[in-house]
C-alpha cells in the first residue's frame, strides 16, 4: 500500500506522455490559498492566490490570481463566471502575462463507496502578452475523497485527475488537442469550521512546443478557507 501512490503516478505519467516525445522533468512546490463562501443567499464567490515554485524548487516560475462569482443552482450544482491573471517570470527577459476569462460548473455526482465524487468542468478564454490570438481550452476534473475513519471528516483520503484540451491553435504556441494532464494523491485535513487543507503529491504532464513534454513532480499544499 505504501507504494500505491508511486505506482499510480508512474502509470498516469506513462499514459499521458506522448510517444517519442523529448521529455524534461522538474521538482516543484505549489502553494494555494483559496477563500470561498456565500455573498448572499445562493450567490457565492471564490478567490485564489497560487505561487508555483519550480526549477528544482529554486524560484517562483508562475503566480496565479483567480476570482469568480457563482450561483448555486441546487445543493449539488454551482456555476461560476471568473477571471484569472497569471504571471510567468522569464529569466533575463520580460515576464509573460496571461489573462483568462472562464466559466465553471461544479457538480457533486454522488457518494459511491462511502466517499464523495465530484466533477469540475471549466471553459477558458486565454490571452497572452507574447501573442495576439485568443486560445480556447476546456478542463475536466474528477475528484474523489473518502474518510479514513468512518463517521469522521478529520482526515480524508483524496485523489483527483484533470485533463486539459486546447480547442484551437494560437500564435503564442498552443496547438489544438491534448494540452496537459494532472493526477493527485494525498489527504484532506479538517480545520476549524468548514475549512480544510489538502496535502499530497501531484504529477503534471504538459505538452510543449516542438514535440517536447514536461513532467513535473509537485509537492502540493492547498488551504481552503470556507465560510
Amino acid at each position: 500500500m505504501r507504494r500505491l501512490p508511486l505506482i499510480l503516478s508512474a502509470l498516469f505519467i506513462a499514459a499521458a506522455t506522448p510517444a517519442h516525445a523529448q521529455t524534461s522533468q522538474d521538482e516543484q512546490v505549489w502553494l494555494n490559498l483559496t477563500a470561498m463562501g456565500s455573498v448572499k443567499g445562493d450567490l457565492v464567490y471564490l478567490a485564489e492566490i497560487q505561487p508555483r515554485i519550480g526549477d528544482g524548487v529554486s524560484r517562483v516560475n508562475q503566480a496565479i490570481f483567480r476570482g469568480a462569482l457563482g450561483w448555486k443552482l441546487s445543493p449539488t450544482v454551482t456555476v461560476y463566471q471568473g477571471y484569472a491573471h497569471i504571471v510567468s517570470p522569464v529569466e533575463n527577459g520580460a515576464d509573460v502575462n496571461e489573462d483568462r476569462s472562464f466559466q465553471q460548473l461544479n457538480w457533486t455526482l454522488g457518494k459511491p463507496w462511502g466517499g464523495e465524487l465530484m466533477s469540475r468542468t471549466r471553459l477558458e478564454q486565454r490571452w497572452r502578452s507574447d501573442g495576439d490570438a485568443m486560445g480556447w481550452r476546456v478542463r475536466e476534473m474528477l475528484r474523489y475523497e473518502k474518510p479514513l475513519r468512518p463517521g469522521s471528516d478529520a482526515v480524508n483520503a483524496l485523489v483527483y485527475a484533470e485533463g486539459f484540451v486546447a480547442l484551437n491553435d494560437t500564435d503564442w504556441g498552443v496547438k489544438g488537442g491534448f494540452d496537459q494532464a494532472r493526477g493527485f494523491v494525498g489527504v484532506e485535513l479538517g480545520l476549524p469550521g468548514a475549512s480544510t487543507a489538502e496535502v499530497g503529491y501531484l504529477a503534471q504532464v504538459v505538452d510543449q512546443r516542438g514535440g517536447r513534454t514536461a513532467v513535473n513532480h509537485v509537492a502540493s499544499l492547498t488551504l481552503f478557507f470556507r465560510h
